[in-house]
């Protein structure tokens, strides 16, 4: 393939514009703030998922605490109403010491009760304490999200810009190249990543391979025109006086 040793020269400007652009696409893909948005995300949701665990539990405390309160209520009020029956002398002997023991017995029952009571109600407290720091906890996970999203769609918004930019650097270089070399150049990128890169003393820009002594002999001995690619990556040589030929 021909192409103008001026021409060819130019293949380098296109190649440091698709550089940035690839570079700006890997820095899209790549930015910090991704992995912090889906670590904050995973976070908050575990931290939603145990704040529910935690207000489902006290929830079933309420619900057991007022259980146990009605029940202590039916002992007392059943206590009044024996202790009524005592202080109005209609009852009879036996039935005064029936009531007695039913006396001692609810007085048991009742202490057992609000003790009961007492170990629900501090369970309570301390899941209340709990939904308030879990509840912390979401709020200050869910807050680092919405922190790393504003970090993350500012960096999206420059590196969208510096996209922008170079796209427009690449319409107008494009029309510059001859269909052929811009079709071959194209290709190597695409399945290389680099598609031209200057040949500097005696070495490849875009493998980095030093060229072996007969391959710069022919290299050299090539017209100018001559469109060269490298033995090892494929990117299109191009040759100025920093080529060391």
């Amino acid at each position: 393939m021909k192409a103008e040793p001026a021409v060819q020269r130019q293949l380098l400007e296109l190649a440091k514009v698709d550089a940035e652009l690839s570079r700006t696409a890997h820095r899209r893909r790549t930015l910090p703030e991704l992995a912090e948005i889906d670590a904050g995300e995973k976070t908050a949701r575990e931290r939603r998922d145990a704040l529910v665990s935690v207000e489902t539990a006290a929830s079933d405390l309420d619900r057991e605490i007022a259980r146990q309160e009605k029940e202590i209520e039916s002992v007392r009020a059943r206590e009044d109403r024996d202790r009524k029956l005592l202080a109005s002398g209609s009852v009879n002997a036996k039935q005064m010491t029936d009531i007695e023991h039913e006396l001692q017995s609810l007085e048991r029952r009742q202490r057992a009760l609000e003790d009961d009571l007492l170990e629900l109600m501090e369970q309570r407290e301390a899941l209340g304490l709990d939904a308030q720091r879990t509840g912390a906890e979401v709020d200050k996970a869910e807050a680092e999200v919405v922190a790393a999203t504003a970090r993350r769609d500012e960096a999206f918004k420059d590196l969208d810009t510096t996209r922008a930019r170079r796209e427009e650097d690449r319409e107008k270089l494009v029309p510059r190249f001859p269909e052929p070399l811009l079709k071959l150049y194209e290709r190597v990128r695409e399945h290389k990543g680099i598609g031209a890169a200057l040949l500097r003393a005696r070495r490849c820009g875009a493998c980095q391979l030093e060229l072996d002594r007969n391959t710069v002999n022919e290299i050299k001995a090539a017209p100018e025109d001559d469109v060269i690619q490298c033995e090892n990556c494929g990117a299109i040589l191009v040759r100025t006086m920093e080529s060391g030929l």
